[in-house]
């Protein structure tokens, strides 16, 4: 016979209470500009985002942003729950999550579903990054192209 132990839910960890408010903000910031603007300002709270992390985080989330700025130009730059995003049309696509965000031993590039990167019934929609070879760098642009295709 098995016994089963329920627990009780204690809420929203203080990290994803710190990425909804994150998110609130970036909601308000942004509706009170043109669409111009908007760009223009995501660009630069991406940018600054990325300046605020940690080293190693700060190293992956550069270069991340070099693939897919230089991969997918059409993609465009925002801030999602306090993270490096990526979107298409207004639909996110992909989007970089600091090792430190959420307390994780690595970095992860995440996909959304208007990405492109149906492979049969089942496929990675995550990858986690300690580092970026040139063959890492390479596999990052293919599947940002993909992506997007």
């Amino acid at each position: 016979m098995s016994s089963t132990t329920t627990t009780a839910y204690e809420g929203f960890t203080a990290e994803e209470r710190a990425a909804m408010k994150d998110h609130a903000k970036e909601l308000k910031t942004t509706a009170r500009r043109s669409e111009a603007e908007k760009a223009a300002a995501a660009v630069r709270d991406v940018l600054a985002k990325i300046a605020e992390m940690k080293d190693e985080d700060r190293v992956l989330a550069e270069r991340v942003h070099a693939i897919i700025t230089a991969g997918a130009p059409g993609l465009a730059p925002k801030l999602w729950y306090g993270m490096p995003a990526y979107a298409l049309n207004g639909k996110l696509v992909c989007h970089f999550q600091p090792a430190e965000k959420f307390k994780s031993r690595y970095a992860t590039l995440g996909f959304s579903d208007p990405a492109q990167l149906d492979d049969g019934a089942m496929w990675p929609v995550s990858y986690a990054l300690t580092e970026i070879t040139p063959e890492i760098e390479a596999r990052i642009s293919a599947l940002v192209k993909q992506a997007v295709s």
